[in-house]
């Protein structure tokens, strides 16, 4: 039965793109290695009493996971990040700009402490996160509607589901849909897969704010699907969100050697300042979640994990406020697997169509004009592996895993990241045309990509 009292399920989605190994800066594995500096090692100290439900992606845990890896994050924490506040603080001292100095000395602090917070864990990173991770997602965060074939949808869950079982042990269902890219016709692959619930973006067509995004919904062919309530997530992620305040600090504006010593609104950055005012949208935040959900349901709120810390500099404060503020104004917080238990989901709607959270709820940021070609080879590439009749090289279906990535088509239809994304979508295809003509696994290897590959006909 529905419980009356609302909740909300914070959802924290933690993903990178295959970059280890392939270019530094300004594109490449120093994002990652920014990601767990700054995203990933303070939300350690969160996690463990949080409530929320922690996805991770397969791709990210791969590179985690590859011998050196860590060894390679801490060089970058202890020798190319003291060197560039050096060089800024040395600038800005010339300058007689202390206050800038002043930052930037605090900012280097936090780099050092990163490091020998990384140092200092037992197993390394991906050994402290898997223990807070219930859900798992697509091998290599594939759009799935996208995805040419059932054969190419199936090797997409299984890797990633075995991923989450061999690192994780425990998995009751939760599996994050890449994008929240949803279509009817993956509900009885994701069935037979043991997918139990993912979340989905139905705001077109319920509308915003209506009260259905509040309840799970059931499926015919067995998954359940929780809707996003995207009124609550633009509370944060949006262009008038709360990161976007005077007082944090400004995400794009960079000195010369990459650091960030500016508030949004130009004024140089006042660190207290900016946790005080993370305190207040806290406060703020529960209020209108506690409002949302007055009359029952379950408001789910889903986040790149990168933006708390990362993007949002003070996004980890902000969640630690909002875990006290939940507990002072009684605001129930959940993960999505203990509210399915407590829950009922009603029937899903019967025109239920593809939707996802990018731009237009559909799947034009992976598919539109600017990035057809790069589809067209990722399906051409799937669909010549299934034509061939014979047993593929891991090599071959590794390569078509790295191609059907989300990640290059968004990064181009967005504009980012120069012309590394489709060097990275072109190199991929080429590899993969070498791979399977040569029908081997020789050659340079994609580095520890997809290590748990299940699912492909042999």
């Amino acid at each position: 039965m529905t419980r009356k009292r609302g909740e909300l399920a914070l959802v924290l989605h933690t993903h990178m793109p295959y970059v280890e190994g392939y270019g530094t800066w300004p594109f490449g594995e120093e994002w990652l290695w920014e990601a767990i500096a700054t995203s990933y090692l303070p939300l350690l100290d969160v996690l463990p009493r949080a409530p929320v439900t922690l996805s991770l992606t397969p791709v990210l845990c791969d590179q985690l996971e590859v011998p050196g890896a860590t060894e390679r994050c801490v060089r970058f924490l202890r020798e190319v990040r003291p060197q560039s506040h050096e060089r800024d603080i040395a600038g800005f001292e010339e300058a007689g700009q202390d206050g800038f100095v002043a930052e930037l000395r605090r900012s280097a602090e936090e780099y050092s402490r990163a490091a020998e917070r990384l140092e200092s864990l037992p197993g390394g990173l991906l050994a402290a996160l898997a223990p807070l991770a219930s859900w798992t997602s697509a091998a290599t965060h594939a759009v799935l509607p996208l995805v040419a074939t059932d054969a190419g949808v199936v090797t997409q869950l299984e890797t990633g589901i075995a991923s989450h079982r061999r690192r994780v042990g425990d998995w009751r269902g939760g599996f994050w849909l890449p994008e929240c890219a949803h279509a009817p016709w993956l509900d009885p692959l994701l069935e037979d897969a043991g997918v139990r619930a993912s979340c989905v973006e139905l705001t077109g067509l319920f509308g915003a704010g209506d009260g259905r995004h509040l309840r799970p919904l059931q499926t015919e062919s067995g998954p359940v699907l929780w809707p996003i309530d995207r009124q609550t997530m633009e509370l944060v992620w949006s262009e008038r969100g709360y990161p976007a305040d005077p007082a944090y600090r400004d995400y794009h504006g960079l000195t010369f050697h990459h650091h960030r010593v500016w508030r949004n609104d130009g004024r140089p950055y006042d660190h207290l300042a900016a946790r005080a005012r993370a305190r207040e949208h806290a406060r703020d935040f529960v209020s209108r979640v506690r409002e949302r959900v007055s009359s029952g349901g379950v408001c789910v709120c889903p986040l790149d994990t990168e933006l708390l810390g990362h993007w949002w500099y003070e996004g980890v404060a902000w969640v630690e406020a909002v875990l006290d503020e939940a507990a002072r104004q009684s605001l129930a917080l959940s993960t999505l697997d203990d509210a399915l238990d407590r829950h009922e989901p009603v029937p899903a709607p019967p025109e239920l169509g593809v939707t996802s959270w990018g731009e237009g709820g559909d799947l034009r940021t992976w598919s539109g004009p600017a990035v057809a070609e790069l589809a067209f080879k990722a399906r051409s590439a799937e669909l010549r592996l299934l034509a061939d009749g014979r047993r593929p090289s891991e090599r071959a279906v590794r390569e078509l895993l790295a191609l059907q990535a989300s990640d290059w088509a968004f990064l181009i239809t967005r504009g980012l990241a120069a012309e590394y994304p489709r060097n990275r979508a072109r190199g991929h295809a080429d590899a993969f045309n070498a791979a399977l003509e040569a029908r081997s696994n020789g050659g340079q290897a994609v580095r520890g990509l997809a290590p748990d590959l299940a699912g492909w006909p042999s």
